[in-house]
């Protein structure tokens, strides 16, 4: 295991409706890929990465992100850690066990329309390219 970084508090972003004490577990599929079934749950210390998470993910609901506390082991997300920054200043994590939902976050910072598009552009040129592995 990756040395870890943070001791929390520890965010995720979705378009689920979540309540406190809800459990997030691996296994479903991927928000930005849904060919792939994820293996992993994936979480970030920073609250304007889950905020970014939850503006991208699939689906039509809103866009909500939730404090979450590891139930178990985590490690650096090794999609972004050394892969393709070093070490881990996006202080992104993932787990194959559970997340327990805390609270939900009502004051994200959000992104502006033009942001939004400016990422979504950034995906689907990753995707172009076949070099989307970083976007789990």
């Amino acid at each position: 295991m990756s040395e870890i970084l943070d001791e929390g508090p520890f965010f995720h972003g979705t378009k689920a409706d979540l309540r406190v004490g809800d459990i997030l577990t691996a296994g479903f599929r991927s928000n930005y890929r849904p060919e792939v079934v994820m293996n992993h749950i994936y979480f970030s210390a920073l609250l304007a990465g889950a905020g970014l998470a939850a503006e991208l993910a699939a689906g039509d609901g809103e866009p909500r992100v939730y404090e979450v506390e590891p139930t178990g082991d985590f490690e650096n997300d090794p999609n972004v850690t050394d892969k393709k920054f070093p070490g881990n200043p996006t202080r992104s994590y993932r787990s194959t066990e559970p997340l327990r939902v805390v609270r939900e976050v009502l004051d994200w910072p959000r992104l502006t329309p033009e942001g939004l598009q400016d990422w979504r552009d950034r995906i689907a040129a990753l995707r172009a390219e076949g070099t989307d592995e970083i976007i789990n």
